[in-house]
């Protein structure tokens, strides 16, 4: 039985073919993560200090190589210590759900559809209401993920979702205005002024302001799906997987969230009923 092939005296086999490209894959997630900013700065400052250690190691100058092989020895704690937020944001992107969605494998085993238990015209037709008056919105719906640590830093209110009650939080001149609100997966208001992580992402638009980068910024994290009502445009976005879709009617923003609620394949989504006097 042949294990693998000879390239010349080597010999390869099909599982190091597979070992090189997880490691390409891994490698190349982790570049996607520190890209643009200072972690990737620093990885290069690293990798010059290992590559000037095992020169002065080939050339035998010990007292320059103890003192480098001092530092590459606490090379991995220092990493971890340097980057804890990178190493954070990779461990949460490998969990969130996404990427079982995204595996077609893995969706045989962990695809389930939910029943939609949103009253999703509420915020629809409260985020337009809201867009129109020059009033900023930020709502952020749980799918999957656990928000409790964005939960926690702001104010539990725990009530039923209603226009008056968004529209009255979200006011310019109310306390609890200020941050995101929160709403379960049975469509309650969960928190208000909760803080979200900011994206650093150096490529977004220049007019994204601090609400649409607190949406790609939770977004990139977890499977979270956000509303954003931005108060210098009137516009109202959607923002799921750090991806803003932007000028959707209430019909196409209605279709879209319900498919991102309720967990449905991409080749579903066109099968959505929604109600045709919807605007």
């Amino acid at each position: 039985m042949i294990l693998g092939l000879q390239i010349g005296l080597i010999e390869i086999g099909w599982l190091s073919v597979l070992d090189i490209l997880l490691v390409a894959i891994l490698l190349y997630q982790l570049y996607l993560i520190i890209k643009g900013n200072m972690a990737l700065k620093i990885i290069w400052g690293a990798g010059a200090i290992f590559g000037i250690w095992l020169i002065v190691t080939a050339l035998e100058m010990e007292l320059l190589s103890k003192i480098l092989g001092q530092f590459m020895g606490v090379g991995v704690i220092g990493a971890l210590v340097l980057f804890q937020a990178e190493v954070r944001k990779f461990l949460l992107l490998i969990g969130k759900a996404e990427y079982f969605k995204d595996n077609w494998f893995l969706r045989l085993f962990f695809k389930k559809e939910k029943n939609l238990e949103v009253d999703l015209d509420i915020f629809i037709d409260v985020c337009f209401e809201m867009g129109t008056s020059g009033v900023g919105a930020l709502i952020v719906f749980n799918r999957n993920s656990d928000l409790s640590q964005y939960k926690e830093v702001g104010d539990l209110i725990d009530a039923v979702a209603s226009k008056r009650l968004i529209t009255s939080i979200f006011n310019k001149y109310s306390p609890l205005h200020d941050g995101a609100m929160l709403i379960n997966k049975n469509g309650r208001i969960d928190a208000v002024r909760c803080i979200l992580p900011i994206s650093d992402d150096p490529t977004l638009p220049a007019e994204f302001g601090l609400r649409h980068k607190s949406a790609i910024g939770v977004t990139e994290i977890t499977d979270a799906m956000v509303l954003v009502v931005s108060e210098e445009t009137g516009h109202v976005s959607l923002v799921v997987y750090a991806k803003v879709m932007r000028g959707l009617t209430k019909r196409e923003m209605k279709k879209k969230m319900i498919f991102f609620l309720t967990n449905q394949d991409e080749k579903d989504e066109n099968q959505i009923k929604i109600d045709e006097n919807e605007q």
